[in-house]
């Protein structure tokens, strides 16, 4: 019988961060996810590292300082998928006043510890690039920093550092049970049994099924919030990115996404729904669709739009009215001693803060599971691929271009932001078969080798975001070639 110190039912962000950090302080960690690695909303985020201006609205003081001490942390320890991004917010007369704005901003700027990233200045759209796009009567706006994340990478990079500090990390499946037994848990997966000393619910919107396989009690109610984004073609050809406002109180980002696109969202929606196909409504598109065209020179019509996805997001409901105001705040619940083997569950959080979660989280475990030794060391270790300088992205892209003369440019963009050191373990590969978009056979290997790829879906829509460019029959091609 093969026991584990610790088992994370979940392979979202904070599940992976959770088995990383536990795995680099010496714990047997076994980590497991009943789909793909960020397959749910771990993968339909915003893609933004950020402290989350409109919390300081709600008074969330406290998250918006611990966000935005995140920001440059995780920027060093993964500058090929994170990076800085200018922020540009307009003015409107009517909506939330200017002193208003300044305000929140001198706040954002000094409350977290910002070193690196350029501060808050006050624009002219008139003259400023991001003004372009926009429809005439704007003039004033302010220009302030945060950053830009690839999600489904984040959390296979904290899964893949896991697994090569011993973690065991198993994709498609599905826990079916969780009971305590002696002093252990024992957990049916799949077609297996596992057992462990220590148990974490990192199952986000099915954190309160978990509890209730496991004969728990939950602490907390949970609010189910779906958000959802739409992409178009590119707005715009700067990469400046927006903050907008609208009439109702709500906000939404307009963002440059994979280099021909715009990112559109988000939306905030109680969802009471199937947890396994999560689609946008025709209203919610059209609502960004119509907030987009209030700003923008162009109309932004359904018919634009390129592709959709949306997200759950498991939230602590705290008697919030509407959705976007309930709390992004996270609460940790470990049992009671006298319950017996340890539960850990996570209730909410926010990509942003998943390493500082997780840290908290095995700090708690390890006063009840010894194996647990070591300190908190996820800061400043860099993610698999990101060992090079926080400014070095675009010099690493140059090597990369030079050493393999067959990349395009953008490829060779496209592949840094993805792997960072990591792509010249499979570019020094026999490059084989072309499925379209730049994506080769050894990339595709790769993935399958060492990030738990395992169809067309994973490789082209968390792995590496290219079915965007692939035509439905290359798309075709690469599934034959999977076997799917």
């Amino acid at each position: 019988m093969q026991t584990y110190d610790l088992a994370v039912i979940g392979g979202g962000v904070n599940g992976a961060g959770i088995a990383r950090d536990a795995a680099g302080r010496g714990a047997k960690v076994l980590l497991l996810e009943g789909g793909d690695l960020a397959q749910g909303t771990s993968s339909a985020s915003t893609k933004l590292i950020h402290g989350g201006l409109r919390y300081l609205e709600h008074y969330e003081f406290g998250l918006v300082r611990e966000s935005l001490a995140e920001r440059e942390a995780l920027w060093k320890i993964a500058p090929h998928i994170i990076h800085p991004l200018r922020f540009v917010l307009p003015y409107v007369e009517g909506l939330r006043p200017r002193w208003l704005l300044r305000l929140g901003l001198f706040l954002y700027d000094h409350i977290g510890g910002r070193k690196k990233l350029p501060a808050t200045r006050t624009v002219d759209l008139r003259r400023h690039p991001a003004g372009a796009a926009l429809k005439g009567g704007f003039a004033t706006g302010f220009e302030y920093s945060d950053g830009w994340v690839d999600d489904a990478r984040l959390v296979v990079l904290n899964a893949k550092d896991a697994m090569e500090r011993g973690a065991a990390v198993k994709t498609q499946t599905r826990v079916t049970s969780a009971k305590r037994e002696g002093d252990l848990w024992r957990i049916e997966a799949g077609n297996e049994i596992f057992f462990a000393r220590a148990l974490v619910n990192a199952a986000g919107p099915r954190v309160l099924e978990v509890e209730a396989m496991a004969g728990e009690t939950p602490d907390y109610a949970m609010r189910l919030v779906r958000g959802s984004h739409i992409v178009v073609p590119a707005m715009f050809d700067h990469p400046y990115s927006y903050f907008f406002q609208l009439p109702d109180g709500r906000i939404f980002f307009a963002i440059p996404y994979e280099r021909h696109f715009t990112l559109i969202g988000t939306t905030d929606v109680d969802h009471d729904g199937n947890l396994d196909k999560v689609e946008a409504s025709a209203e919610e598109i059209a609502y960004l669709c119509d907030g987009a065209s209030r700003y923008f020179d162009k109309l932004i019509t359904p018919a634009d739009v390129v592709w959709t996805y949306s997200g759950v997001r498991p939230l602590v409901s705290d008697g919030s009215d509407k959705p976007e105001a309930a709390t992004r705040g996270y609460r940790l619940d470990l049992s009671e001693a006298e319950a017996g083997a340890p539960l850990l569950s996570v209730y909410g959080g926010k990509i942003t803060t998943y390493r500082h979660l997780a840290e908290e989280a095995v700090d708690m475990m390890a006063a009840r599971l010894p194996a647990l030794s070591g300190r908190a060391w996820t800061r400043s270790a860099a993610l698999p691929g990101g060992d090079f300088a926080i400014d070095g992205l675009a010099a690493l892209t140059a090597e990369l271009a030079r050493d393999f003369t067959f990349l395009s440019a953008d490829n060779a963009d496209r592949i840094a932001r993805a792997y960072g050191t990591r792509a010249r373990v499979w570019l020094e590969c026999d490059q084989g078969r072309d499925f379209g978009g730049g994506l080769r056979q050894a990339e595709v290997d790769y993935l399958v080798a060492e990030e738990w790829a395992a169809s067309a879906e994973d490789v082209l829509w968390r792995r590496t975001k290219l079915g965007l460019r692939l035509s439905k029959a290359e798309a075709a091609g690469l599934t034959e070639y999977l076997g799917g």
